[in-house]
């Protein structure tokens, strides 16, 4: 993703305290969290707060970072305890949007289906499937298939055996192909 020497210039220049480093590693790093985070919590404000949350966590564990394993991966690994961490709060209720004209009571039909429209509604089907997935198999789904990373750097950041992930990743999809043919019976 990054060049790691210079992902271990940039990290050096943050423990030195150079804020500039630290504003030039959340600029690279912060649509890849949303991202994960956006998809695994559905309301926008709270993945705002939990991404505030995330980087916060990382200016805090710079310090601490031993380099071991790539900054993204450590990275990778604190958006997953963040994740889980909100899993133990109540959701919130979701509004609905209703086709019914409330001043006359009639009921309004779409009279011929776009090819956008069907996009979207195959789009806004899967995630709603995906959002009905444990926390940690969204996370999974999320960062692998939406975002592109690699088994082996979610098995590093996630603490997990490379034969775990893939495992977790399986049931996951196979678990989220249910739940959209389910839909659309």
């Amino acid at each position: 993703m990054f060049d790691p020497v210079h992902e271990r210039e940039l990290v050096e220049r943050c423990r030195r305290g150079d804020e500039g480093a630290f504003e030039e590693l959340v600029d690279r790093y912060k649509d890849l969290v949303f991202a994960l985070i956006a998809r695994t919590v559905q309301d926008k404000s709270r993945a705002e707060d939990l991404a505030q949350d995330v980087f916060l966590r990382i200016h805090r564990g710079l310090p601490y970072f031993r380099g071991e394993a790539r900054l993204s991966t450590w990275i990778y690994r604190i958006v997953a305890n963040v994740c889980v961490q909100n899993q133990a709060r109540p959701a919130l209720a979701t509004t609905t949007v209703s086709l019914d004209d409330e001043r006359t009571g009639e009921r309004h039909t779409p009279s011929a289906v776009d090819r956008g429209f069907r996009d979207f509604e195959l789009r806004d089907r899967l995630e709603k499937a995906v959002a009905r997935l444990p926390a940690n198999a969204r996370l999974l789904v999320a960062a692998h298939y939406l975002d592109g990373v690699r088994y082996e750097e979610l098995a590093e950041a996630l603490g997990l055996p490379l034969g775990t992930v893939k495992t977790q990743l399986y049931r996951a999809k196979q678990q989220l192909r249910r739940l959209l043919e389910t839909e659309l019976k």
